[in-house]
């Protein structure tokens, strides 16, 4: 195997009940992310971060959040919204960080074997972490939870599978079947076009995680843009085989709702909810503003469609009944405007093409390959795509050359080959393409 593809990033409610507006007042923070430098033997090698908010009281409920590629802890307790509902309802956050020395991009290793195995490497990291706050925050230890993206996702899906008796819920966003790749080579085919497998075979790897274990399961909550090109959208159907098969529930949906921002709920039995998010790309679905049901700030990787933490929040009973709707009900929100092709951290799902160096979204020394003009016979301008690099390469509307890629016809520069840095391209003719980030 190649040593850089060792480093490679190949990650990567009950609701149902329509809510009024409640204006929501910004609290005064006192409370601060903070570092626990000391929390187990951490065979991992994990960063941990913990959020308590003022006036947490004992046995409170407690939710790990997992960022993506590229992101660290700071990045998504920031933007995915968790800290208000943390804030707001009463509950503890801890925020597990992947370090660029167990992987170049910062990506949980959910397709290492050694780290997603119960009683070893992350995932037991991870489960120390719950143990230390626990022990130490007085946490109820029947309501913890776990969620993350894309390769935090697929980390949740490793958590869940390896500790049904740690979590009793858990919110993949974005994310892969647990034991679909134990290769950096097949975590490639696991994200995009995805794996298929019965039912039962999905089953079968989350049981032989815990063999012989009899206990009650974790509730499964699965996110999913329908226009995902990083984590295809066929990977939600798979999850939803494989937890529908391990809670023994029926892969037909006992009820259906819409929800706000375009996003399409599936039921099954209340064990598995499959949220799809319509139009949406490879992201944690945000909805910013100051309303209790509004929450997170929008990005590349956090979508203005629905505030999936408020949902999730409420679907593992975390307000405690504590919502008074007051006010009307509005339109589902408008998506923003594309936000910068280039975050300060943006997670991805799907692998790297670069070498084990952490890669910079922009190359510091760009080829000298100049874009060619554009024809002067110009058919209309056809759809716009947005995509990873990669992804673009792999469609065809874009080639790589010594690890840069450029658009097909024009050669516009679009900067490093992987999955992480994204573009916008037009066709503006046969196979001629031109980079239009502000209009994707």
């Amino acid at each position: 195997m190649p040593r850089w593809l060792r480093f490679v990033l190949p990650v990567l409610a009950a609701v149902g009940t329509a809510v009024g507006l409640t204006v929501v007042s910004t609290p005064a923070y006192a409370a601060s992310l903070t570092t626990v430098s000391s929390f187990g033997s951490n065979p991992g090698n994990l960063a941990m971060y913990s959020y308590r908010p003022d006036g947490l009281p004992a046995n409170a409920p407690l939710v790990v959040a997992m960022h993506g590629c590229t992101q660290n802890a700071t990045d998504y307790f920031t933007n995915a919204g968790w800290r208000k509902y943390a804030d707001l309802w009463r509950f503890a956050l801890v925020l597990p960080e992947q370090k660029s020395a167990n992987n170049s991009s910062s990506c949980f290793n959910w397709f290492e074997t050694g780290d997603t195995a119960r009683g070893s490497g992350e995932a037991l990291s991870v489960k120390q972490m719950v143990d230390y706050a626990a022990t130490n925050y007085q946490i109820d230890r029947g309501r913890v939870y776990v969620t993350g993206l894309s390769a935090g996702a697929a980390m949740t899906a490793v958590m869940l599978a390896t500790y049904p008796d740690v979590f009793a819920g858990g919110a993949i966003m974005a994310g892969i079947p647990y034991r679909c790749a134990t290769s950096t080579t097949s975590a490639f085919s696991c994200m995009n076009p995805g794996v298929d497998k019965t039912p039962a075979a999905w089953g079968d790897l989350v049981r032989n995680a815990y063999s012989g274990y009899t206990g009650a399961r974790p509730r499964v909550s699965i996110w999913h843009g329908t226009s995902d090109t990083t984590v295809a959208p066929a990977n939600a159907t798979e999850l939803r085989d494989q937890w529908t098969n391990v809670l023994g529930v029926s892969q037909t949906p006992t009820s259906t709702a819409s929800l706000p921002g375009g996003t399409s709920l599936s039921n099954y039995a209340d064990k598995v909810k499959v949220y799809l998010v319509q139009g949406m790309t490879h992201a944690t679905p945000v909805d910013p503003g100051s309303a209790t049901e509004q929450c997170g700030t929008a990005g590349t990787y956090y979508k203005d469609t629905i505030c999936s933490s408020y949902y999730q929040a409420r679907d593992w009973g975390l307000d405690g009944g504590v919502v008074t709707p007051t006010g009307s009900p509005t339109a589902s929100p408008t998506p923003s405007a594309t936000p910068s092709a280039t975050p300060s951290a943006t997670p991805s799902a799907t692998p790297s093409a670069t070498p084990s160096a952490t890669p910079s979204a922009t190359p510091s020394a760009t080829p000298s390959a100049t874009p060619s003009a554009t024809p002067s016979s110009t058919p209309s301008a056809g759809p716009c795509v947005r995509a990873s690099n990669y992804a673009h390469v792999t469609a065809g509307r874009a080639h790589q050359s010594g690890g840069y890629v450029y658009a097909n016809g024009s050669n516009q520069a679009m900067g490093l080959y992987n999955v992480f840095t994204t573009h916008g391209l037009q066709q503006t003719g046969a196979n001629y393409y031109v980079v239009a980030d502000t209009a994707c």
